[in-house]
């Protein structure tokens, strides 16, 4: 479309959505669509998910710099300090687990956190020195997995757990899940997928904490505004659904007529296609890879739908090309690690808290508020009052 600018009124172009529009400046991370790769600051995001726990990224993120080893045991010592839940949330959590949305449970979570617990997390962000914001952050993110790890049991009957001083971050969500220690090679598979997910230039929940940060506002209030983007189907509310896919076509047979049926009734096939990238997702390629790792029957029936996928478009929308993007392996990965499908989109806010709270603390060091125009497209003014 076309809007006036401010100044001059010359017309210029806006991209449905913002596409490719520059918005800010950030150190944080950044995605390279046309070349299929993206980063953590000066590091690969794919090379550190391989090979880094998710402590060591969020300390990547918060300070700059991988942590040396000193710095990460003093790292881990502040979250898990950070993970203990109030009494007075201990008490409301049982309300907040009935009705079975545990991404609801947590936004209502927080919100009575910054209402009845001490500190700054109520305080306009405005009002703190970086330092400050940083801590509060810092305790609101380490309690994200440890409010829905309860939730989670509370509404399958049983009672929260708390964390294991001996597991890591990744495993110890895992086990405050389920109450047993995690096969290690699920807590690595989950952490895999939660570093990749940590943080992807500026998506649309990242984009809304940076707006509401830009107001000088709490940090619960940020956090707040992120998971509600993030609870659309058209971002991180949709790898449940790359699974409801996979269940309605059911087998092999039913690949073809069931994905021909979808594309030629204009339907959007969960699990495939990004904004982004133009290529093939390397987020997708890394968690496929995590998944072949497990093997088994539902590891190559979605292998099976991601291949035969293209061929169908080559046939029947020729020119359009549609990739897996993050959701679609990641919902196998979760599952394999015996997730339940309710937990998909929670988990996925386990590791995007983190790059929102490092987005926000960079958005407080820039004073001017984000405030964009749009084109008025309404009847003409001014017309006489009837």
């Amino acid at each position: 479309m076309q809007t006036p600018s401010r100044l001059d009124k010359t017309p210029i172009e806006v991209p449905r959505g913002l596409a490719n529009v520059i918005v800010t400046e950030t150190a944080l991370s950044d995605v390279r669509g046309t070349e299929g790769f993206y980063h953590y600051r000066q590091y690969s995001a794919i090379e550190l998910a391989e090979h880094r726990s998710l402590e060591e990224v969020w300390f990547l993120l918060m300070a700059g710099n991988l942590p040396s080893a000193g710095q990460l045991q003093a790292f881990t010592a502040r979250i898990a300090a950070q993970s203990r839940l109030s009494v007075g949330l201990q008490g409301v959590l049982p309300r907040l687990a009935a009705n079975g949305d545990y991404l609801a449970g947590l936004k209502a979570a927080l919100a009575f956190e910054s209402i009845t617990a001490p500190g700054s997390w109520g305080v306009p962000l405005f009002d703190l020195d970086r330092d400050a914001r940083s801590e509060a952050l810092l305790a609101l993110a380490a309690r994200v997995p440890v409010i829905i790890a309860a939730l989670h049991r509370l509404r399958r009957g049983s009672q929260p757990i708390p964390a294991d001083p001996e597991l890591g971050y990744v495993a110890n969500y895992l086990y405050m899940l389920n109450g047993v220690r995690p096969d290690p090679a699920h807590a690595d598979a989950l952490g895999t997928y939660l570093v990749a997910a940590v943080d992807h230039g500026l998506n649309a929940s990242t984009f809304t904490a940076r707006v509401i940060a830009s107001t000088g506002a709490d940090a619960v209030s940020c956090l707040l505004g992120a998971l509600g983007s993030l609870s659309g189907p058209l971002h991180g509310g949709a790898p449940s659904r790359a699974l409801d896919t996979l269940d309605a076509i059911g087998s092999l047979a039913n690949i073809d007529p069931w994905i021909t049926e979808q594309v030629l009734a204009g339907h959007r096939i969960m699990g495939f296609g990004h904004p982004v990238y133009r290529t093939e997702d390397p987020r997708s390629a890394l968690l496929k890879s995590v998944a072949l790792r497990f093997g088994g029957p539902r590891v190559d029936f979605a292998v099976a739908v991601e291949e035969r996928i293209p061929q169908l478009l080559a046939q029947l929308k020729p020119g359009r090309e549609l990739h897996t993007n993050l959701e679609f392996y990641a919902a196998i990965v979760m599952e394999i690690c015996g997730l339940d499908r309710a937990l998909f989109t929670p988990t996925f806010a386990v590791a995007r808290v983190l790059g929102w709270c490092a987005n926000i603390i960079e958005q407080c060091e820039d004073p001017k508020i984000i405030r964009p125009t749009a084109r008025y497209v309404g009847p003409a003014a001014p017309q006489p009052l009837p």
